[in-house]
């Protein structure tokens, strides 16, 4: 095996391998200072725009799905609920993409981009995700808060005039990318890990990329728990109530496991490539095929209500309350119940990941707890190994970001107890997805790879 090229270092240090020396350099090097000093300070302006504008989402979701509904003497949405919203979702989304600089952000079927979004693209951003999020999309806002953050963090580089070098585009847009997504995830961990695999570097400029967003998002948390706890509103942050005592893990949740793994992963890939497909389709005729398609989405959640007798919001949305809801109370939902939501929810996903705009997480997540839930019943499993082995699988599956996938599933369970299955279930699932041939064309916007290849 070749030996890892060395110089000699300092006087009295001995020997050391040339990537030490270098990441030492970067790390010395006064733009690099100045860069880590920049991203602690945009922490704070991006993590409060991020904040209101998570607010901002919340409110008007419960206005529309809960307040509006009640106000016009339901208990719940009836039905048609969905249609006439994601009507105007796409109508919106549609012109936005069809008119405005950078349309209205990445196409969701391509995959989480990093930071770096030009500024001038932001407003169409903001405005397709407002259209898209609170109407019904069966999208997360993981990737406008990722748009956001890194298209902010670039307008304040130019509003202080900056230099803008390509290594201060990418380290400042990752900074505020990371920040603005710590919100969601109420985790700098996670916004740091994320924004690492997606931006796909490694050696020292993996560490270069990891320290300003891991600084930024770090400052970012600070705030934004702080500023919510001040102001006392809502978010819609991504936590779970699980069954206590958590159950100790034996031979019968491995063995489980790796089928629950395998199985998700070979059945999401149809659900992606038919995003992708959806997304070639709507990209000849944006503004028209758009509103098409969401009504599709809208009518698959309508059917699921006609079904089952259920409130049509389990199927629209990302499903973030949704996944709340199932982890509190498993037994609430019916064998049908669960087979229809899979069903129909899945096929709104992939309608919505070629014709909307907004992130592949959440979605991702309930579909894989709702399909350990349905399987919670195999002997010897148990509903939160399985939700757990989901979950992951279905992360891993969509997002083709393992690491990722691991911390994600495991901060949101509260407990390093399922980590074993976590993470045996993200390696088969991502290996499973990896290896599986593709036919379809990748999805029209980006460099990115689309999800779930």
């Amino acid at each position: 095996m070749t030996e890892p090229s060395t110089r000699p270092a300092d006087s009295g240090s001995g020997w050391q391998p040339e990537e030490a020396d270098r990441l030492r350099d970067i790390l010395r090097a006064p733009g690099y200072a100045k860069v880590l000093v920049f991203s602690a300070v945009i922490g704070i302006p991006i993590s409060l725009t991020a904040f209101w504008f998570l607010v901002g989402l919340h409110q008007v979701e419960h206005l529309v799905w809960a307040d509006l509904a009640h106000g016009l003497g339901w208990d719940r949405p009836p039905w048609w609920w969905p249609l006439p919203l994601l009507l105007v979702a796409g109508v919106v989304v549609g012109l936005v993409a069809a008119r405005l600089p950078g349309a209205g952000g990445h196409i969701p079927a391509a995959g989480l981009h990093a930071g770096g979004t030009p500024p001038v693209t932001l407003p169409g951003v903001v405005l397709a995700a407002a259209a898209s999020l609170p109407l019904g999309a069966v999208l997360g806002p993981e990737a406008p808060l990722i748009a956001l953050g890194g298209g902010l963090a670039l307008c304040f580089r130019d509003l202080t005039r900056a230099p803008a070098t390509p290594q201060t585009t990418v380290l400042l847009g990752a900074a505020g990318a990371a920040a603005a997504i710590a919100a969601i995830f109420g985790n700098p961990v996670i916004a740091a890990v994320l924004l690492i695999e997606v931006a796909g570097v490694g050696g020292p400029q993996l560490f270069a990329v990891m320290l300003p967003a891991l600084l930024s998002s770090g400052v970012g948390a600070l705030v934004f728990t702080g500023f919510g706890r001040w102001t006392g509103l809502d978010t819609g942050n991504l936590s779970l109530t699980l069954p206590a005592p958590l159950p100790r893990l034996d031979a019968a949740d491995v063995l489980w496991t790796v089928l629950i793994a395998l199985v998700i992963a070979l059945l999401l890939r149809p659900v992606l490539a038919a995003g992708r497909r959806v997304a070639a389709y709507v990209s000849a005729r944006p503004a028209p095929r758009t509103v098409l398609c969401a009504l599709g989405a809208g009518a698959c959640a309508a059917l699921y209500a006609l079904v089952t007798g259920r409130t049509p919001a389990d199927v629209a949305l990302s499903g973030q309350a949704t996944l709340g809801e199932l982890a509190a109370q498993p037994q609430a939902w019916g064998v049908g119940a669960l087979i229809a939501v899979l069903l129909l929810k899945s096929a709104a996903y992939a309608l919505c990941l070629g014709s909307l705009r907004g992130g592949a997480i959440f979605p991702a997540l309930f579909l894989g707890a709702a399909a350990g839930v349905l399987l919670a019943p195999l002997p010897g499993l148990g509903t939160v190994p399985a939700m757990a082995a989901g979950m992951a699988a279905a992360t891993a599956a969509v997002l083709r970001l393992p690491v990722s996938s691991v911390v994600l599933v495991v901060l949101l369970l509260g407990s390093s107890a399922m980590m074993p299955l976590v993470i045996l279930a993200v390696v088969i699932a991502f290996v499973t997805t990896e290896l599986l041939p593709d036919g379809t064309p990748p999805a029209p916007t980006g460099p990115s790879r689309p999800l779930g290849r």
